[in-house]
């Protein structure tokens, strides 16, 4: 149960837009920008860091999905890793590399410059943080001085969204429960407190 349940769209009708835009794209409004619209101010930058992070830049979108929810299991927050899944989803990645994303140094659907990203998104997300110049060495043979601020952006901006939601109990929609059900339960998908 969470611990302040989501305002009603209508409360912030200044978010219109952005709302009709996550119903068009994700297929509903994520609860936890409506808990967190109590404080527009707060919801209106964390969406326009979330939409700079995710969305510009030069990363493949579908890697900085699959890091997001890398870094959200290794912080074990089920919120995140049901809405990456289903982003993930939504930009391409496969239902195969989804549930294998936590196997990505073994399994042969990764690249060795996503297996690079994601290893510093499993390192970066632990406490304490484990990352080390071999993971940002390692980096720098894929990905350009750029490219790296946009990946450890993303694991950033995931450690905020994993405490926000964690520490809210935040209630997980059907939607990406389903989709994480049938994309990552084959490791024993269960939504948690989060239900």
């Amino acid at each position: 149960m969470p611990h302040l349940p989501p305002l009603p769209r209508e409360a912030v009708p200044e978010f219109k837009e952005r709302f009709e835009h996550y119903e068009n794209t994700r297929g509903f409004i994520p609860n936890s920008i409506l808990t967190m619209s109590r404080r527009p101010a707060i919801a209106a930058a964390f969406m326009q860091l979330n939409k700079v992070v995710l969305y510009e830049g030069t990363v493949d979108e579908e890697l900085k999905m699959l890091v997001s929810l890398i870094a959200s299991q290794a912080a074990g927050c089920r919120y995140c890793q049901a809405h990456m899944a289903n982003l993930a989803s939504i930009y391409q990645a496969s239902d195969k590399k989804i549930a294998a994303v936590w196997a990505f140094q073994e399994s042969d659907l990764f690249s060795d410059a996503e297996r690079a990203a994601l290893r510093l998104a499993v390192n970066a997300s632990l406490l304490p943080n484990q990352a080390t110049q071999e993971d940002f060495d390692e980096l720098a043979r894929h990905f350009d001085e750029g490219q790296i601020v946009e990946l450890v952006a993303t694991i950033a901006l995931f450690g905020y969204l994993n405490r926000w939601n964690d520490t809210m109990a935040t209630g997980l929609e059907d939607y990406p429960a389903d989709v994480a059900a049938r994309t990552i339960g084959e490791g024993g998908w269960e939504a948690g407190k989060h239900s």
